[in-house]
């Protein structure tokens, strides 16, 4: 299984797709949407490099885990990143950068 396959079936299921073509095939989620995906990214131990939320199909921002200090697989700091972005600006389309790692690939 890729990553990929591994994100639609596992993390991005019963989620709408926000994109409507602004970047490419990358998956774009509401607000509510992300915080489920931030919810079962952490219940899987997926990693996550960077958050990029968009405003009116422009990128508006983007933190990393490496600004937090913190391992890509710690929820503490993409939740506080989320946290951040929510104060700053209502009405925003989050992606981000994952990464699965190989044995969670391979159980499936």
């Amino acid at each position: 299984m890729t990553q990929t396959e591994f994100l639609e079936k596992h993390v991005f299921t019963d989620l709408k797709n926000v994109n409507d073509g602004f970047d490419g095939e990358t998956h774009y989620f509401s607000e509510t949407d992300f915080e489920t995906v931030l919810q079962r990214v952490q219940h899987f131990g997926i990693g996550i490099y960077g958050i990029e939320p968009w405003l009116d199909g422009k990128m508006y921002d983007v933190l990393s885990h490496e600004e937090f200090k913190k391992k890509a697989t710690d929820p503490k700091w993409y939740t506080r990143a989320f946290a951040t972005f929510k104060k700053r600006q209502e009405g925003l389309a989050y992606a981000a950068t994952y990464k699965v790692s190989k044995k969670l690939l391979e159980r499936e």
